[in-house]
């Protein structure tokens, strides 16, 4: 049978349409309230320019249809020769083209219709029928247009998008490319609460009841005069009301300001150990009138002193924190909540209680979770101001757009109970320039206006007392990136002044790799040139750091030692593409983080967990498969314990014991093979027992997933864990198999990853190699339920399969 192929593209697009006009006037279109509709789906995409790219008459059939968030980055081939260098990920940018058709029901036209973008990287143009909405040049800032004026009501619409990320280097790091957060269609009535337009404080805070102010901006776009009541209701997180206000009210002007005032009664307050949250629901109605807007309200209390550093809720404590960038690993810059929440869940178990977002706004998404999960988070800002760091970076716009982004980025982030710092700049080139002395409290004043209760901070590298950006005056708290060193004699430098460490450490790791001897530290890169291991490796013992930075014992010992160093910010948490420092190409991203970029935790992350958390810990390391007669440092980190014996096949090898400030204990040995058995006691009893195998030749294959059962919302994940065994069980920890992959059902294969820096195969594939006896595959559910069937096969191994569970 001839099926005429155009036909049946123009048959599906109508389809389309209609169902996309049906899902709107049902639910995205009410005349009563205001409706936030997903607009992620069904996008067609151009990589490269596209003349008249914004014309209702361009065809964009043949375009590639895909849903957002969309990072094109990631998808192309690593090059050395990429304009973003390797220390830009060494992956393409260009200019990418989006075109959506969409349909909104005329029952709409006496509303108001907006498109909001949590951010695009970069350099966005938005048209929507042939009208220039807009230009924004910050990857990172989250924006909206409005689309009402232009906008045929009951018939088609065309949305269209131009990113240019053409001209690199513009980032230190990995951006990615494309419209990479999440797109959002709003629709209101003409008297609605505006665009982030509540700003939500808790002056006072005790036992008996906690005072909530709630400032709330509304639009009134019918240009009459409007007679309206306002109800706030604040919601426990068991939904149950436990406060209400109404409030009537007279609006004449666009733009009118109420201001109300809650008592919450023995509220229960948000902590990092228990997260809980409330929720504000304001309400307009009037004649015809009719808006629901929620806030999200965490009530808790904090300080920063001089003296005694950091408490929350009164309790004393220090910020264990880590600095990140935005991408997720393999999945590059476009953004998924459960990817972040599989990394806020590692960090938390490792003990981790802060998150640096380095260095730009994040995605909203990431605040969501840190609210709820229970992190204390800094919201910093940019990277550089008006001089440059690489030479097509956001100096190029900061004179005329750091007001605007400014102002966006508080505005949004502000009724986060997880942002507890706001920071102006990191490594500002400007802070020992006079121009600072004028910059910095400009930038701090602009925060001020919109938020007097967070203190303001910069990340400094050159925190000396020649820091212009310190002597003006702006910041509340003084940051020191790296200088650990000068952390003890902070108060001699800056009296009465306030202490955090912005950005420590920087130690570098490559996972399952070893150079001896371990206690011999090594900062990389030195010499010109620069030679370090030849394949790239970095030792993952805790003995290697760039000139600037330290290792993490290192750091963490003085933190730990004086109470005035409110906390730390680690560089990194996660390994992030780009910055392949203490190298270059061919490697092509970093090894700075704790744990690495498949999210596999590299061995620090257990010398944190032993002292972050009350969990008990035995960690020994390394593997234990070397040449006979080889000498092999073996550490162990552990706690809630006195000692450690080691064990080689048996025969004890002696009792070691942490003194003084030690983090970890070490033996020297001879290898032969067999069994490595660590025994950790107090008082005389066993604690935990580790033991490490030599392992055998590969013989098969074990898959774990994180989780079986997944939802079917098109945007869920599971990661599963490849491992390489031998015929015993034990992990081959230098098997480098290639593992092909294959998947049927309701789920499909979003990419690939083993943490090698060095590798330059495809994230987007269906095959990896494992790494170190390690890789992973990351499944997403499609929109339809059903069952999974994930089988890992490899050439002369025994395969393996997972299946997955996708449901509604």
């Amino acid at each position: 049978m001839y099926l005429n192929k155009s036909l049946l593209q123009k048959s599906a697009k109508l389809l389309c349409l209609s169902l996309t006009a049906l899902l709107f006037t049902s639910k995205g279109f009410s005349q009563q309230t205001r409706t936030v509709a997903d607009f992620d789906k069904d996008w067609h995409f151009h990589l490269g320019d596209v003349n008249d790219g914004e014309k209702t008459s361009l065809s964009d059939g043949a375009w590639h249809t895909l849903n957002l968030p969309h990072d094109w980055s990631i998808e192309g081939k690593f090059s050395k020769d990429n304009r973003a260098t390797p220390e830009g990920g060494a992956l393409p940018g260009g200019i990418g083209w989006y075109r959506k058709t969409f349909i909104v029901p005329a029952s709409s036209k006496n509303q108001l219709v907006y498109i909001d973008f949590d951010g695009v990287y970069q350099k966005s143009d938005v048209w929507v029928n042939g009208h220039h909405l807009g230009f924004r040049p910050n990857g990172y800032i989250s924006f909206r247009y409005e689309l009402t004026p232009y906008l045929n009501f009951g018939g088609k619409n065309i949305i269209a998008v131009k990113v240019d990320n053409s001209v690199q280097p513009n980032s230190r790091w990995y951006s990615g490319s494309g419209i990479y957060r999440n797109v959002w269609l709003v629709t209101t009535n003409k008297v609605a609460v505006d665009h982030w337009g509540t700003y939500v404080t808790t002056p006072v805070i005790n036992d008996r009841f906690a005072t909530v102010s709630l400032n709330v901006q509304i639009g009134n776009y019918t240009g009459k005069k409007q007679s309206i009541t306002v109800n706030t209701s604040i919601l426990n997180a068991a939904g149950k009301v436990v406060s209400a206000l109404a409030s009537p009210l007279i609006i004449k002007d666009t733009i009118n300001q109420l201001a109300q005032s809650i008592n919450v009664s023995q509220p229960k307050l948000w902590s990092v150990a228990n997260p809980y949250l409330y929720k504000v629901i304001t309400k307009i109605s009037g004649a015809g009138i009719s808006d629901t807007y929620t806030t999200p309200l965490g009530i808790r209390y904090f300080n920063f002193d001089a003296d005694k550093g950091f408490s929350l809720n009164g309790k004393p404590m220090k910020i264990l924190g880590v600095c990140e960038h935005h991408d997720l690993g393999s999945l590059g810059a476009a953004v998924n909540t459960r990817a972040l929440e599989r990394q806020l869940q590692m960090l938390k178990a490792m003990g981790c209680n802060g998150i640096r977002t380095s260095h730009n706004p994040p995605a909203p998404e990431l605040l969501d979770l840190c609210d709820k999960m229970g992190f204390i988070v800094m919201d910093e800002a940019f990277d550089c101001w008006e001089w440059q760091k690489v030479k097509y970076d956001y100096h190029l716009y900061f004179k005329e757009w750091h007001k605007r982004d400014l102002q966006d980025q508080v505005l949004r982030d502000r009724n986060h109970p997880s942002v507890i710092i706001w920071s102006i700049g990191n490594e500002i080139p400007q802070q020992s320039d006079t121009s600072a002395l004028r910059l910095a409290p400009e930038l701090a004043g602009i925060m001020r206006d919109l938020d007097k209760t967070r203190p303001i901070t910069s990340a400094n590298d050159n925190p000396g007392k020649g820091n212009k950006i310190i002597q003006s005056g702006a910041i509340d708290l003084i940051g020191y990136n790296y200088h650990e060193y000068d952390y003890a004699k902070f108060h001699d430098r800056y009296p009465g002044k306030k202490f955090i460490a912005t950005e420590t450490t920087s130690g570098l790791e490559m996972r399952g790799d070893y150079d001896m001897p371990s206690d011999s530290v090594r900062a990389w890169p030195s010499g010109h040139p620069f030679i370090g291991n030849a394949d790239n490796s970095v030792s993952a013992y805790d003995n290697v750091r760039p000139p600037w930075g330290s290792t993490h014992e290192a750091t963490w010992k003085v933190i730990k030692k004086y109470d005035f160093l409110s906390g730390l910010f680690i560089w990194t948490g996660f390994d992030y593409m780009g910055e392949p420092t203490p190298y270059s190409w061919p490697s092509r991203s970093s090894y700075f983080g704790i744990i690495d970029l498949a999210g596999f935790p590299k061995n620090v992350y257990y010398m944190y967990q032993s002292e972050w958390t009350n969990k008990t810990v035995l960690h020994i390391f390394p593997h234990w498969n070397w040449k006979p007669g080889k000498t092999v440092d073996v550490w162990a980190y552990y706690n809630n314990a006195d000692e450690v014996e080691l064990y080689l096949n048996g025969k004890s090898l002696g009792v070691k014991k942490k003194t003084g400030d030690d983090l970890h204990v070490m033996w020297r040995l001879t290898f032969e093979p067999g069994t490595l058995k660590a025994v950790s006691r107090k008082n005389g009893k066993v604690v935990l027992t580790r033991e490490i195998h030599t392992a055998g030749a590969p013989v098969k294959i074990e898959l774990t997933a994180d989780r079986k059962n997944i939802k079917a919302d098109g945007k869920d994940l599971s990661f599963i864990t490849v491992k390489i065994l031998d015929k015993d069980g034990n992990l081959v920890p230098n098997a480098d198999n290639l593992v092909n992959f294959k998947i049927n059902g309701a789920a499909f294969i979003a990419s690939v990853d083993n943490g090698d820096e060095v590798s330059h195969d495809p994230f987007k594939a269906d095959y990896r190699k494992a790494f170190n006896g390690l890789a992973l595959a990351i499944v997403q559910a499609k929109e339809k339920p059903g069952d999974v069937t994930f089988t890992a096969t490899s050439k002369g191994l025994e395969g393996a399969k997972v299946v997955l569970k996708v449901a509604k």
